[in-house]
C-alpha cells in the first residue's frame, strides 16, 4: 500500500477527533479569529466524530469571539480553518481562499531556446547556421545519452535532462528552416542583385494587407507597404525563379490589393535593415499590374471590409474611422489627428484589432454556446470557428494571428485563475508560431504581444490578488490588466518610440468599458450587412455612441499637460524603463498591501536593531582584545632585565625607566674641570 501524504493524514486526523499535536499550538495565547465566509457551516459530510472539527471551524469562522484557549481547541480551529478553505475553493465558494497553484516553467527553456534559433537564423550565415545545426543536435545526443545511462539520477533531474534534449533538437529544426531564408539574403544570383541595387521587373504574390506608410498630407503623394512572395524576377534579361520574402513600396494602385493576388510590377531592389526576414525591398516605381485573382474566401472578406466602412460612413468624423478599425482592421478611413493622440497616449493597440477583440470575441461565442447548453466540445469547436472566421474577416495577418492566439491564450488563463497552464500555453504557442515562421523572432510586434500576454499572465493575476477584498474584482483586473501589460511592453516600446505617455495607464482604464461593447456590437453587425442591412445600420449607430468615447477619451488626455514626454533612446532608454517599471511594481505592491508594508518594515527594523547590537557587542570585544595585545607588546618580557623596548637616547646610558624632567627647567651652565681656572 502506498505511504499516504503527510496532508491526508493531518486533514485525517482533524475529521475523526484524533489528538492534535501542541507543536502547532502556543498553549495560553489568545488567538484572534480570522472571519471567513458564512458558508463554512456548510462543510460537508459533517458525522459525530466531526462535531469537534466543525464547532472549531465555526468558531474560527468568526461566529464567536475571541477566546482563551486550551491547545486541543485552538490547533483544531486553525486546523478547521485550513481544511474549510480547502473544500471552499474546490467547491468554487470562495476562489480568493483557494490554495495556489505554482507557476509551471518547464516549457519557458524550450520556447527560450527556440526563439534563440530563431533571432540567430536572421543574423547569421548559413554556414553559421549549420553549425548551430550541428551543436544543437550533438549536445541533445549528449544529455539523451546521461539520461539513458543515468538509472540513479532523480526524476526531477531526469524529467529537466529529457526536455532539454527535445528543446535543443527543436532548436535545430527552427535554424534549419532559417536557413533558407539566410541563403536567398546572402547567397545566389537574386542576393547579388539586391546588393548590386539594379532594377528588376517582379511577378509576386500579395501576403499581406496594404499599409499606410505615409499619410499624403503637404502635397505628397500617399505611400503603401505591403509584403510579398516572388515568383520571378527579371534581371537584365535573366529570369530567376526564386521563392524570397519582400516589401513592395508602392504609391496608388497599391492600396487595393488582396492577400493571395499575383501582380507584376518594376522597381528598384535595395537591401533590407540588418535582422529583418525580408530579402530585399521593392522600390515599384509602377502601379501594380494585376495577374492572378485571389482566393475567393479573401475577395469576400476584403468586400466586407469595404462595405463596412461605407455603413460606417454616416457616423461623425471620429468614430466613422476608428470603428472600423477596431472591428475589421481596416484604418483607412481614421484621421491623422486621432492616430496622433492615441499614439500619444498609448491608446494605438485599439486602432486596429488586438489580443483583446480576439478575446471577446471567442468569450462571446463560448457564452453563447454553453446558453444553448451545448457539450464541452462541440461548445469549443463553435468558438474556435468563429474565431477563425473574424481572422479571416480581418485578414490573416501575422500580426492578426499573433492577436488571435495570444488573446484566446490570456482569456483561457485568466478565465479561472489557472496562472501556471496559461504559462505553458503561453510557451507552446510561441514555439508552434516559431517553429512555422522563425522570421517572427525579430519582428517587434510578435515579442510585444508575447510580453503583454505574460504580464497579464504573471502580474495581472498577483495584482489582483493583491488588491484588498472590499474592491470588486471586476474593478482591480480594470487596472490590473493594463498596468501588467504596460510595465513589460514598455521598455520595447521606448526603443520604438523614446517617449513616455504619462496618462496611458488613466486613458486605457477609462476606455476599457468602452472597448466591449464596440468589439462585440461591431462585429455582430457584419453578417447583417448581407442580410438585413438596416439591422446592421442600427448596431452600428450604437457601437458608434460607444466609439465616439474612446476617440474622446484618447483627444482628451492627449490634450492634458505632459501627456508624452521625451525619454532616452537606445540602450539606456531600455534600462531606465526597466527600472521605471520594477519601481512601479513596487510601488504598486506597497500601495495596496499598507499593513504588510508596515510589518514587513517593523521587522527589518528590529533585524537591524539586533544586527548592530551583534555588532557592537563584537566590536567592544575586538577592542578589548586589540588593548590586552598593546599592553603585551609594550614589554619585551626578558628575563633579569625588565628593561623598556623604547629607551632614551642618552649617551652611555640606558636607564630601566625615563628621566623625569623637572618643571621650568633651565639650561645648566657648565662647570670647569677640577684645577682649571
Amino acid at each position: 500500500m502506498a505511504a499516504r501524504s503527510r496532508w491526508s493524514r493531518f486533514v485525517d486526523s482533524a475529521v475523526r477527533g484524533q489528538e492534535v499535536a501542541p507543536d502547532d499550538v502556543q498553549p495560553g495565547r489568545n488567538v484572534q479569529p480570522r472571519r471567513q465566509p458564512a458558508a463554512t457551516s456548510a462543510l460537508p459530510h459533517a458525522g459525530p466524530a466531526g462535531a469537534g472539527f466543525l464547532g472549531a471551524a465555526r468558531l474560527g469562522a468568526g461566529q464567536v469571539g475571541a477566546a482563551r484557549v486550551g491547545a486541543r481547541r485552538v490547533g483544531a480551529a486553525r486546523l478547521g480553518d485550513r481544511v474549510g478553505k480547502k473544500l471552499r475553493g474546490q467547491e468554487g465558494i470562495a476562489p480568493s481562499d483557494a490554495p495556489r497553484r505554482r507557476t509551471d516553467v518547464r516549457l519557458a527553456l524550450p520556447a527560450a531556446l527556440i526563439w534563440g534559433a530563431a533571432v540567430a537564423g536572421a543574423w547569421l550565415t548559413p554556414a553559421a547556421l549549420l553549425a548551430v545545426c550541428g551543436g544543437c543536435v550533438l549536445l541533445a545526443a549528449l544529455l539523451l545519452g546521461i539520461t539513458a545511462r543515468g538509472g540513479s539520477l532523480a526524476a526531477g533531474r531526469r524529467s529537466f535532462l529529457m526536455t532539454t534534449a527535445i528543446a535543443l533538437m527543436l532548436a535545430a529544426a527552427t535554424a534549419s528552416h532559417s536557413a533558407v531564408s539566410s541563403a536567398q539574403r546572402n547567397e545566389g544570383p537574386f542576393a547579388d542583385a539586391v546588393s548590386a541595387g539594379k532594377s528588376v521587373v517582379a511577378v509576386v504574390e500579395v501576403t499581406g494587407s496594404p499599409r499606410s506608410v505615409s499619410g499624403g498630407g503637404g502635397g505628397r503623394p500617399e505611400r503603401w507597404s505591403v509584403t510579398a512572395q516572388t515568383q520571378e524576377v527579371t534581371v537584365s534579361g535573366q529570369i530567376i525563379r526564386t521563392r524570397a520574402q519582400l516589401v513592395v513600396m508602392g504609391g496608388g494602385g497599391w492600396e487595393n490589393l488582396v492577400p493571395g493576388q499575383v501582380v507584376r510590377t518594376a522597381g528598384k531592389l535595395k537591401s533590407p535593415d540588418p535582422g529583418q526576414e525580408e530579402a530585399a525591398v521593392l522600390a515599384a516605381s509602377l502601379p501594380p499590374v494585376t495577374g492572378a485573382g485571389a482566393r475567393g474566401w479573401e475577395v469576400t472578406a476584403s468586400e466586407l471590409r469595404g462595405r463596412y466602412v461605407s455603413a460606417a460612413a454616416f457616423l461623425a468624423a471620429d468614430p466613422a474611422g476608428l470603428l472600423p478599425g477596431m472591428v475589421t482592421g481596416d484604418t483607412s478611413a481614421l484621421d491623422e489627428g486621432l492616430t496622433a493622440a492615441m499614439k500619444a497616449v498609448g491608446m494605438t493597440h485599439l486602432t486596429a484589432v488586438s489580443g483583446a477583440n480576439c478575446s471577446l470575441v471567442l468569450g462571446a461565442l463560448l457564452v453563447l454556446a454553453r446558453s444553448l447548453r451545448l457539450p464541452r466540445i462541440p461548445a469549443a469547436g463553435l468558438a474556435m470557428a468563429g474565431l477563425g472566421m473574424f481572422v479571416v474577416l480581418v485578414g490573416p495577418d501575422a500580426s492578426v494571428l499573433r492577436a488571435a492566439l495570444m488573446g484566446s491564450i490570456g482569456l483561457a488563463s485568466l478565465a479561472g485563475g489557472r496562472t501556471g497552464r496559461g504559462l505553458s500555453f503561453l510557451c507552446l504557442a510561441v514555439i508552434g508560431l516559431l517553429l512555422t515562421d522563425p522570421g517572427l523572432g525579430t519582428s517587434f510586434g510578435f515579442l510585444l504581444s508575447v510580453l503583454a500576454t505574460l504580464g497579464i499572465i504573471v502580474l495581472g493575476r498577483k495584482m489582483i490578488d493583491w488588491t484588498p477584498p472590499a474592491v470588486p474584482r471586476w474593478a482591480a483586473a480594470a487596472w490590473a490588466v493594463p498596468l501588467s501589460a504596460q510595465l513589460l511592453c514598455g521598455p520595447v516600446i521606448v526603443l520604438l518610440q523614446p517617449q513616455f505617455s504619462t496618462y496611458s495607464l488613466l486613458a486605457n482604464v477609462v476606455a476599457a468599458p468602452l472597448v466591449a461593447p464596440v468589439t462585440l456590437l461591431g462585429t455582430a453587425a457584419v453578417p447583417f450587412l448581407v442580410v438585413a442591412p438596416w439591422a446592421a445600420t442600427a448596431l452600428i449607430a450604437v457601437a458608434g455612441t460607444f466609439c465616439a468615447g474612446v476617440a474622446g477619451t484618447a483627444r482628451t488626455v492627449a490634450g492634458l499637460p505632459g501627456a508624452s514626454l521625451p525619454w532616452p533612446e537606445g540602450i539606456f532608454g531600455l534600462g531606465t524603463m526597466i527600472l521605471f517599471s520594477v519601481v512601479t511594481l513596487a510601488g504598486v505592491w506597497v500601495a495596496v498591501r499598507p499593513r504588510r508594508v508596515i510589518r514587513l518594515v517593523l521587522a527589518l527594523h528590529a533585524r537591524t536593531e539586533s544586527v548592530l547590537d551583534l555588532a557592537e557587542r563584537r566590536l567592544r570585544v575586538i577592542r578589548a582584545r586589540a588593548g590586552r595585545a598593546r599592553a603585551a607588546r609594550g614589554l619585551e618580557g626578558a628575563a633579569g632585565h625588565g628593561r623598556l623596548r623604547d629607551c632614551t637616547r642618552i649617551s652611555g646610558r640606558n636607564p630601566q625607566w625615563p628621566l623625569p624632567q623637572p618643571r621650568g627647567a633651565k639650561h645648566r651652565q657648565q662647570t670647569s674641570p677640577p684645577g682649571g681656572t
